[in-house]
C-alpha cells in the first residue's frame, strides 16, 4: 500500500472516531478538546449538556482550524441518545472501584480497538471536569481508560483528549499494514434495547432484586459486551427474551384464580419450561 492510499486509509478510519463530552462545566475546554482532537485528525465533536455552551468561548479556544467542529457540534440532552450510533464507547476515568474493573491504558485501549475503525464506530467518552463520569455513564462502556499518572491524577479535560487522540493517531501512522478488519459491530442502541429486554426478562422470573441489581446487571452487561455482539445476534436474544414473556403472560392468564406464583418461573409447585 503506497503513501497516499494509506493516508486514505487512516482518514477513513479517523472518520469513525467521535469524542464525546459529558456535560462539560466550561466552553473553553470544549474549544480546546476540539482543537486537540483536530491536531490528531478526529473531526465529530459530541457534547451532551442541557443548555448549548456560549459559542464565542469555544471558538476562542478552538481556533480557526478547529472552528468547523465547533459549527459542527452534535448537542445532545441524554448520553443514551448521543452514543446510540456507536459499536464501541471507551469510557475514561481516574477512579476505580468495584464496578470500575479492568481498566486498560489509552494505549491498550487502541490498540484493541485499531482492528474494528475501518466497520464501527468509535466513541471516547469524557466525563465533566469536577466529577468524571459516574457508574451510570460507564455502563454504555465496553472498555475503560485510565490515564497513569504520577501520584496526581487530576488533568485538564483537553489534556485527557489530547492523550488518547494522540495515542490513536500515533497507532495509526505507526501500524505499517491495516489490520484484519473485524465486522460491524451492533450499536449502543441496538445493545441498550437489548439490555432492557434482558432485565425484564431477568425480573419476571425474580433473578434480579432490588437490594443487588445494580451488581448483577453490570456483571451481565459486561458478559454480554465482551461478545462483540452483531445487530442480528442482539435480534436473536430479544427473540428469545420476547418469546419466554409471551409464554409467561399466557401461564399467568391460564393460571387458576387465586394463584398469585409466578407462572414460569421455577420452583417448589412450579411446572418445569
Amino acid at each position: 500500500m503506497n503513501r497516499k492510499m494509506m493516508e486514505a486509509e487512516r482518514g477513513r478510519r479517523l472518520a469513525n472516531v467521535a469524542v464525546v463530552l459529558m456535560e462539560p462545566k466550561f466552553p473553553e475546554n470544549i474549544g480546546a478538546s476540539a482543537r486537540c482532537a483536530m491536531n490528531m485528525g478526529i473531526g465529530r465533536l459530541i457534547v451532551v449538556r442541557s443548555e448549548e455552551p456560549d459559542k464565542e468561548k469555544m471558538l476562542r479556544m478552538a481556533t480557526h482550524k478547529a472552528a468547523h467542529l465547533i459549527e459542527n457540534m452534535e448537542l445532545h440532552r441524554d448520553l443514551a441518545t448521543a452514543l446510540a450510533p456507536f459499536a464501541m464507547v471507551i469510557g475514561t476515568t481516574a477512579r476505580e472501584g468495584r464496578l470500575r474493573n479492568a481498566t486498560k491504558s489509552p494505549r491498550q485501549v487502541v490498540a484493541e480497538i485499531l482492528p474494528m475503525l475501518a466497520e464501527n464506530q468509535v466513541a471516547f467518552l469524557f466525563g465533566p471536569e469536577d466529577r468524571g463520569l459516574t457508574n451510570e455513564d460507564l455502563k454504555y462502556c465496553r472498555l475503560k481508560s485510565n490515564i497513569h499518572t504520577a501520584g496526581f491524577s487530576s488533568l485538564n479535560l483537553a489534556q485527557a483528549v489530547a492523550i488518547h487522540c494522540h495515542e490513536l493517531y500515533h497507532a495509526l501512522v505507526e501500524e505499517g499494514a491495516p489490520p484484519h478488519h473485524q465486522p460491524r459491530l451492533a450499536s449502543s442502541f441496538e445493545l441498550e434495547g437489548m439490555y432492557g429486554h434482558v432485565e425484564t426478562l431477568l425480573r419476571t422470573i425474580d433473578f434480579l432484586k432490588d437490594n443487588d441489581y445494580e451488581y448483577w446487571m453490570h456483571n451481565i452487561r459486561s458478559l454480554l459486551g465482551r461478545m462483540d455482539l452483531r445487530s442480528k445476534e442482539t435480534q436473536l436474544i430479544r427473540g428469545f427474551c420476547s418469546q419466554f414473556l409471551w409464554y409467561d403472560n399466557m401461564r399467568q392468564q391460564q393460571a387458576p384464580a387465586g394463584d398469585s406464583r409466578p407462572a414460569a418461573a421455577g420452583g417448589e409447585g412450579a411446572e418445569g419450561v
